[in-house]
């Protein structure tokens, strides 16, 4: 049904703080970006997202992690008749939108495993005086759901996170695949779909197994320029994270870790060094794990160390960091967890440490699985893709984006290789003596062993073995010792080298071949450790304080800290009251009204309401 004033479907949601003037009329969606949420003007695609979805017509939306996914299902949730109802894949993510929604004045609920009011919950859908619903897949599946959902009148239902509904995308979860039937059972609600990660192949199962037409697909770019991208080799994993974390000090970040063991180590260390850190991982009881993660969506500075199942549910929109020590799963999940930073907007950085041994292991868990071929053949091609992105000597999107099928957009002069473009150097001969000395060992010794052959050193394993009597002994003085270490990780990567998985033995893999014989160069990135830029590089100073003039530092931070209290008072994050951009905005213009105030980006009736005053006295002492 089309949504116009001659043709309306609003009834008054009492709770929302736009009014209009005749009752009976629905809202515009612009009105409520404006009287509740703040904005002036919708971003990129969303307007035209919101139009379809309030004229009743389904979506799947690609969008950017940061680009305004939710309010593509909350404002036509207010326009259209009834509640919308959001399937959301995590608990915290819904307690956080919750939280969020009710902080502007929506009438939102969650059902889910945790929730202790669910019967007041169900009463308030029933009577028609709820906005937004947050359910599980799970709880969806279940009969009595439906049922519930017969005899109540729902404005959508939005799939959020969609990609879960795959078996191409990285978090395939087989409960998504019953949603479809959830919507069917409801005519003529438009079903939404919304994830920030689909490649082509994940993008057509969406569609298949959701039952959306191919031609209400929207795909609104997968770039974050406001997101800079490092990779480095791992070397010293300890000193290169300090150093890291020493560049950006007193902003929240997280860490991931690849193991449970690997996530309490590294919290360990942060702890040592006087960081306020936490871990998070499947192994800590479930109220360490809520209290942990309560406690750094709150702060401001906290670094949380955790395994990837931590952050797809934290809608924590000040987060200035992601760092990873280890290797991603794929493209998609690194594109997902790095996209946790920076949702504000502000300058943010995805830092990454990987080695060779990351990628061996990688391999042998595609090799050993019990999967299908054409699955393996796919996790293959997956992780090439992330390999391939990790080595390049470019602009780190380029690799980035085309994954997602995107043009090569130019160089973005924000990632390392663009802020410092490596060096290169004809490896070719090289890479044919490392792979001379893999063969004439015995396919058998590990990295460290075959540079010390290539370098002549005549330790007792070298001695014992009688590799110092090959011919490879001591050919390899062209390169030092790290450099022969990065040599064998940019062939580890490309497939000529393979590592046994059970001892770490290095054999030659199928790309060997064509390198040896001559019919392949290789180009060697000189990887050496990047001059330290100091708190200037990091996001500390690029983010909240950067766009602040001198003159206006002082009362930032004196909005700060008034957020700081009105959070605590009100058991919320500081973010949930006011982003940095918007204390920015009050410090640069200092209005000195309400009205004057309300104008600002992010102030939205309601909160100009309960906290403007508070905010205003501030602003008023600075001057």
């Amino acid at each position: 049904m089309s949504l116009s004033r001659d043709n309306p479907c609003w009834r008054c949601k009492g709770s929302v703080a736009i009014q209009p003037a005749a009752m009976s009329l629905p809202p515009q969606p612009d009105e409520i970006l404006h009287s509740v949420f703040g904005f002036r003007a919708f971003r990129g695609q969303q307007e035209g997202i919101i139009s379809d979805i309030c004229a009743g017509r389904d979506v799947l939306a690609i969008m950017p992690t940061g680009s305004g996914k939710s309010l593509c299902y909350q404002i036509p949730a207010l326009v259209r008749r009834g509640c919308g109802l959001v399937i959301s894949p995590l608990i915290a993510l819904m307690e956080d939108q919750v939280r969020s929604l009710r902080t502007v004045g929506v009438r939102a609920g969650a059902l889910n495993s945790q929730s202790e009011d669910s019967d007041a919950t169900i009463r308030a859908l029933r009577d028609g005086e709820l906005d937004v619903l947050f359910v599980a897949p799970e709880r969806a599946a279940t009969e009595g759901f439906r049922m519930l959902m017969a005899r109540a009148e729902i404005a959508l239902v939005a799939i959020d996170e969609a990609h879960c509904v795959s078996q191409w995308g990285h978090d395939f979860r087989p409960e998504y695949r019953q949603l479809r039937s959830l919507c069917d059972a409801l005519p003529g609600v438009p079903r939404v779909a919304l994830t920030a990660t689909a490649d082509v192949a994940t993008r057509a199962d969406i569609l298949e197994q959701l039952g959306i037409a191919p031609d209400r697909m929207v795909v609104a770019g997968f770039d974050r320029p406001n997101i800079r991208y490092e990779v480095r080799p791992k070397d010293e994993p300890r000193r290169q994270l300090a150093a890291f974390i020493a560049a950006n000090a007193g902003q929240p970040g997280i860490i991931y870790a690849p193991t449970r063991a690997a996530t309490d180590t590294v919290a360990a260390w942060l702890v040592k060094d006087g960081i306020n850190a936490r871990a998070y991982h499947a192994g800590l009881d479930a109220a360490t794990r809520r209290r942990n993660q309560a406690d750094f969506v709150a702060s401001e500075d906290m670094v949380m160390v955790a395994t990837i199942a931590f952050g797809m549910g934290i809608d924590k929109a000040d987060v200035r960091f992601v760092a990873h020590i280890g290797l991603p799963k794929s493209i998609e999940a690194y594109y997902q967890e790095t996209g946790r930073a920076g949702r504000d907007g502000d300058p943010a950085v995805a830092h990454l440490l990987w080695g060779a041994e990351d990628i061996a292991r990688a391999r042998q868990f595609i090799a050993q699985s019990d999967a299908s071929d054409l699955r393996k053949t796919e996790e293959t091609r997956r992780l090439n893709a992330l390999i391939a992105f990790l080595e390049t000597g470019g602009c780190r999107r380029v690799p980035l984006l085309e994954y997602f099928g995107e043009p090569a957009p130019p160089p973005c002069g924000n990632c390392d290789n663009c802020l410092d473009p490596p060096a290169l150097q004809d490896a070719t001969e090289a890479a044919r003596k490392l792979l001379s000395a893999v063969y004439r060992t015995g396919q058998r010794f590990g990295v460290g062993h075959l540079i010390d052959v290539l370098l002549g050193k005549s330790g007792e394993k070298v001695t014992k073995f009688g590799h110092d009597q090959l011919s490879v002994f001591g050919i390899g003085n062209d390169l030092s010792a790290d450099g022969w270490k990065s040599l064998a990780r940019q062939l580890e990567a490309g497939d000529a080298i393979v590592r046994d998985g059970e001892y770490g033995g290095v054999m030659l893999g199928p790309a060997a071949r064509a390198i040896l014989k001559g019919d392949v160069p290789v180009s060697l990135k000189v990887v050496a450790e990047r001059p330290k830029r100091g708190r200037a590089g990091g996001a500390t100073s690029g983010a909240s304080l950067a766009a602040v003039a001198d003159g206006d530092v002082a009362l930032f931070e004196a909005l700060r800290a008034v957020r700081r209290q009105l959070a605590a008072d009100a058991n919320l994050p500081p973010y949930v009251i006011f982003h940095d951009s918007t204390l920015r905005a009050m410090a640069a213009s200092r209005p000195k009204s309400l009205a004057a105030l309300g104008r600002l980006p992010g102030v939205g009736e309601r909160k100009l309401a309960s906290y403007g005053a508070a905010f205003l006295a501030v602003i008023a002492e600075a001057q």
